[in-house]
């Protein structure tokens, strides 16, 4: 399948599945991806924060990479996460992950040093990963705190008029963003980056979303987006308010969230990787009854259809 260009698209960091002794289970990935391919989700990000980028090994990265690409088999197309503050690297990876199968490459703009020089411009940095990637790139805001910046208004316009960008996805902070969005450049996809921000994004112009909540209910952020898109707002507020709590969840404790709603949907979340723990009963208990809330599961646990 070749990346697709209708809106809404929908992504969301893909789970590595591990076993007991941590190895990371790729049979287990591939029924997952799989399970995921009769979903409304448009694509899968592999090596991303959500996905637990910074407990593997770059082999584990690229052998995930192929088995999601295999897995998918032309049904749905693959982001590669990299995250790094060499544009050399960067291109490195890209290539690498072209290779192993990957569609698109995001990266993530690097944060700001402070002010006293001795950084090339943030420009260079993407003006280099642009050409020398293979394959289109998605930009991503994502300081290292809630309300941090690494990119200004001016800077943003330059990187986004570069050929082989692909989309642009906002940071948590909201306020900066709104204003962010209209140095994009008209060529490039404005997406937004969680669950709480589908319809606040959707109302300054996300045409799509790269977002955890994408792993329990991609139909719902789409149909936010698309309730946004026709103006629908009313509607997009409904359906916001009662997804607002599993959302919530997931950026209050983190992957195992994200775990724990897969094991409770079917799939094999399994348990994230030390020294992340597992969630606990009680934390288990208010992660069902939040998907019950967004309708994701029935009132008896019953994972519901996604159309």
């Amino acid at each position: 399948m070749s990346v697709p260009t209708t809106d809404p698209i929908i992504v969301a960091p893909t789970n590595m599945p591990f076993r007991d002794d941590e190895s990371l289970d790729l049979d287990a990935l591939a029924r997952n991806i799989d399970k995921f391919c009769g979903t409304a989700l448009s694509g899968f990000v592999v090596g991303s924060y959500g996905g637990e980028e910074f407990h593997m090994g770059e082999p584990e990265k690229v052998s995930s990479i192929k088995t999601v690409v295999d897995a998918q088999a032309g049904r749905k197309f693959v982001i590669a996460g990299i995250d790094t503050l060499s544009p050399t690297e960067a291109v490195r990876l890209a290539n690498l992950y072209a290779e192993a199968g990957a569609d698109i490459v995001r990266v993530r703009i690097p944060p700001r040093m402070g002010d006293g020089g001795g950084k090339a411009p943030v420009q260079d940095y993407f003006e280099q990963v642009t050409a020398g990637s293979p394959v289109p790139v998605i930009v991503i805001h994502q300081p290292k705190t809630a309300m941090g910046v690494d990119v200004a208004a001016d800077e943003l316009a330059d990187i986004t008029a570069f050929d082989n960008v692909f989309a642009y996805i906002m940071s948590l902070n909201y306020r900066y963003e709104c204003r962010m969005s209209s140095f994009v450049n008209d060529a490039v996809k404005f997406w937004t980056c969680n669950g709480t921000l589908l319809m606040p994004g959707g109302i300054i112009g996300a045409v799509g979303a790269c977002l955890l909540f994408g792993n329990w209910g991609p139909h719902i952020a789409r149909d936010i987006i698309q309730a946004c898109l026709d103006d629908r707002y009313a509607e997009a507020r409904e359906i916001q308010d009662r997804i607002n709590h599993m959302d919530y969840l997931g950026m209050a404790w983190g992957v195992g969230v994200q775990k724990t709603g897969l094991n409770l949907l079917g799939y094999e979340g399994t348990v994230p990787r030390l020294p992340n723990l597992p969630m606990t009963d009680a934390q288990t208990a208010e992660i069902r009854e939040a998907l019950i809330e967004a309708r994701i599961l029935d009132a008896h646990g019953t994972p519901l259809p996604q159309i």
